[in-house]
């Protein structure tokens, strides 16, 4: 990249090492003295493509969470395929297994709230962490298409915000459709959220039940594990998910816990 003269080029060179060496060691303390470093670049060249530390940051984030996003596995396949409980079993560990490779660069970040203020605001605000918040409609106003509309972070806009700027490859941030069901188009919300939908036309969910409620309870259970794990273990303690956790959970979403439910 740095063979082309042109501005967008080194911009994007910047940004993906940055977003590299924030995979690779963390986003905590990480500074435009060890970005430029790895760029071979001097300190004050990266202020000629942005306008601070954080607008850097900001970048390199919306990029590490594009490339973890389109580098999973399926994790969820066509609605119709194989059993709801096996694929949702799937799913959560898939995403659990995601959310381990992300929530670590937002965690070093906490003493950074520019950072995070921006983050938030550049993929769309609190809608984009609410696929109900979409529209007044919520889930009966989404499309039949949704699942491949694509460019959203884990639980948001990342992937739409990065491909904004784009990447000198077209990599994960270029915004495009892609297949529904992987990780690289959409956050793990509206990935769940499109595919719970399919099977509810297909009638192997309740009609009736509350498809974004249900979202909700197994992404914020996924939270609930990565969560008080990365922010309060020792650095570099592993984390360790209970046993059968995902089919668990499978079991009591499908199931329900009121007298008398359904029991399989």
């Amino acid at each position: 990249m740095l063979r082309d003269d042109s501005g967008q080029n080194l911009r994007d060179y910047l940004i993906e090492t940055a977003a590299r060496l924030i995979d690779q060691r963390g986003s905590a303390g990480l500074a435009v003295r060890d970005i430029a470093r790895e760029a071979k670049v001097a300190d004050g060249v990266l202020y000629n493509y942005f306008e601070d530390k954080e607008d850097l940051l900001v970048h390199a984030l919306l990029a590490h969470v594009g490339n973890v996003m389109a580098s999973a596995p399926r994790l969820l396949p066509p609605p119709g395929e194989g059993t709801v409980a096996e694929n949702l079993r799937v799913f959560i560990d898939g995403g659990i297994a995601t959310l381990l490779r992300v929530t670590p660069a937002f965690a070093g970040l906490i003493s950074q709230p520019k950072v995070l203020t921006r983050f938030h605001a550049m993929v769309g605000g609190d809608a984009a962490f609410d696929p109900a918040a979409e529209d007044s409609g919520g889930a009966a106003a989404r499309s039949e298409g949704s699942a491949a509309d694509g460019g959203t972070g884990p639980d948001g806009g990342a992937g739409a915000a990065h491909g904004e700027k784009g990447t000198a490859d077209g990599g994960p941030g270029d915004g495009g459709s892609r297949e529904a069901g992987r990780g690289g188009g959409q956050g793990l919300p509206a990935l769940l959220i499109a595919y719970l939908e399919g099977e509810q036309r297909l009638g192997r969910i309740d009609r009736a039940a509350d498809i974004d409620a249900v979202a909700s309870l197994i992404v914020g259970a996924m939270h609930g594990q990565i969560l008080p794990r990365v922010l309060f273990a020792p650095p570099g303690t592993p984390v360790t998910v209970p046993p059968g956790l995902s089919a668990r959970l499978a079991h009591v979403v499908l199931d329900g816990i009121a007298p008398g439910a359904r029991r399989g």
